[in-house]
């Protein structure tokens, strides 16, 4: 009975196996390689799938989703021969599980190494200041070359980044001055348009006071001059409206006479000839005033020219 009993045991166990190795699950987003007696049969995908035991077997299992590599930094010669380090990044994407196992290799080292001797094609044909002005033409370069050289490995080129481009220390420190005069360069510039500018707002503010104050000036004399002229209307028609007489009329002469010998540079005056006719007027209405007024004298003058006299200072 023993022997029976083992012989149960080892058939129990090779149906479990047998059962193991014919229900393949796949996960979702994977793929696998089957193969008969080392050839190619078939590719499983997503799902429950039925194998022969012990005559199909698993080669390799894929993952379809977007995968991210990066690289490590690559020392890459540009046009004016200088060694810039750069490290990149690739998105790419298994399309076809047959063609990623049987065309190549590895491809994540095919990869890199595609991407490198890349990189060195494109950067050594531009300089410096190009390559570090230029990640996205770098970048669409590098991922049409990778494009189209991995299509026929099942993989799909997604996306190519330039993590960094780091130039040596010395040209770093060299772009730094740099950088540092040119903002210092532009800070001047700045600062000098603001000067020439608050310059020009000040000459325009100070114009345009000028004008406003000479135009207040010019309305301010017109208006007195005709305030000054409707008053002399206004006095002028008064008088005429009151008619005076010769005598009046000498009697505000007179009164004009202190006003006009004002001042102790007043030496001779020219006045209105009318001032003798007041003087003679007065004469005859108030008494012999043929001497005339004390301090004035009004002959070998010419008509109506009056001279100041001095007086001698009494002690």
């Amino acid at each position: 009975m023993q022997p029976i009993i083992i012989v149960l045991i080892i058939l129990v166990v090779l149906v479990f196996i047998a059962l193991i190795k014919t229900i393949q699950v796949i996960p979702q987003a994977s793929a696998a390689i089957v193969e008969r007696f080392g050839r190619y049969t078939r590719t499983l995908n997503a799902g429950l799938n039925i194998v022969v035991p012990f005559i199909d077997s698993i080669r390799n299992r894929i993952d379809l989703r977007e995968q991210v590599v990066p690289f490590p930094p690559q020392p890459v010669i540009t046009q004016d021969n200088l060694v810039v380090n750069i490290d990149t990044v690739i998105y790419y994407q298994v399309t076809d599980a047959r063609a990623a196992t049987y065309e190549v290799a590895s491809y994540i080292q095919a990869i890199e190494q595609l991407t490198v001797t890349t990189l060195r094609n494109i950067i050594g044909g531009m300089d410096l200041e190009r390559t570090l002005t230029s990640r996205e033409e770098i970048n669409a370069a590098l991922r049409g070359v990778l494009d189209e050289a991995t299509g026929k490995w099942g993989i799909r080129v997604n996306r190519v980044e330039l993590k960094a481009i780091e130039p040596p220390t010395s040209i770093q420190d060299s772009m730094e001055k740099q950088m540092r005069a040119d903002r210092d360069k532009r800070a001047a510039i700045l600062q000098a348009e603001g000067v020439r500018q608050s310059e020009i707002l000040r000459a325009e503010g100070e114009k345009q006071s000028a004008i406003l104050r000479a135009e207040g000036e010019a309305k301010a004399a017109a208006l007195r001059a005709e305030g000054e002229a409707q008053a002399i209307r206004t006095v002028f028609e008064s008088i005429h409206a009151g008619d005076p007489d010769q005598k009046l009329l000498s009697y505000q002469y007179l009164q004009m006479l202190p006003k006009i010998a004002e001042g102790d540079a007043n030496k001779l005056w020219i006045v209105p000839s009318e001032i003798g006719d007041a003087l003679k007027g007065l004469s005859g209405a108030f008494g012999n005033l043929g001497g005339g007024m004390p301090g004035f004298n009004t002959g070998n003058k010419g008509n109506g020219a009056v001279e100041r006299r001095e007086e001698p200072p009494v002690d």
